[in-house]
């Protein structure tokens, strides 16, 4: 991920009033957490599935408290479940920031099915993303995925792709 990729998701998280982030590391993301890690404004919470992840961010936002789950986009398989019973049934919002494996110009076979099914999945959720692949982007696609979830009551993603995270 790009210095100033990762410079704009945190101002992107502050400015949207996040104190909590929930990850499962990734490798297209893997300079954002130990930047998460040290700011001191943001706690960090690594979980060991996406689901978990789900689960405790829609916890944090029931204690008032804006939070995100972070992950790559096969994480969205991992965590249907529980996005499910919170969004769908309890009006619970989880706003995700997810790296897009399987984009245009993926060099790895296991990573195309991640792209593959990302865009349908977040459809049939009807879960509104917005795929930022430049650094400028990003900060505003925080803010925006956070002021729809928090005034829907339901799910918003952001997705880095391209030169973002390559």
């Amino acid at each position: 991920m790009q210095p100033g990729a990762v410079e704009q998701v945190i101002a992107g998280l502050k400015a949207a009033g996040v104190t909590v982030v929930c990850y499962l590391p990734d490798s297209l993301l893997k300079e954002l957490y130990p930047a998460l890690d040290r700011d001191p404004d943001i706690r960090t919470i690594r979980v060991t599935n996406e689901g978990e992840g789900a689960a405790i961010c829609g916890g944090i936002w029931l204690s008032g408290k804006k939070s995100a789950l972070i992950m790559e986009n096969s994480g969205l398989r991992a965590s249907i479940e529980p996005l499910a019973r919170m969004g769908i049934g309890a009006g619970i919002p989880v706003v995700m920031i997810m790296s897009h494996r399987g984009d245009l110009g993926e060099n790895h076979w296991w990573a195309i099915p991640h792209g593959m099914t990302m865009e349908p999945l977040l459809d049939a959720m009807r879960i509104p993303y917005r795929i930022v692949d430049r650094e400028e982007n990003i900060q505003r696609a925080i803010m925006d995925a956070y002021a729809w979830s928090h005034t829907a009551y339901y799910h918003s993603a952001v997705v880095l792709s391209g030169s973002v995270v390559r």
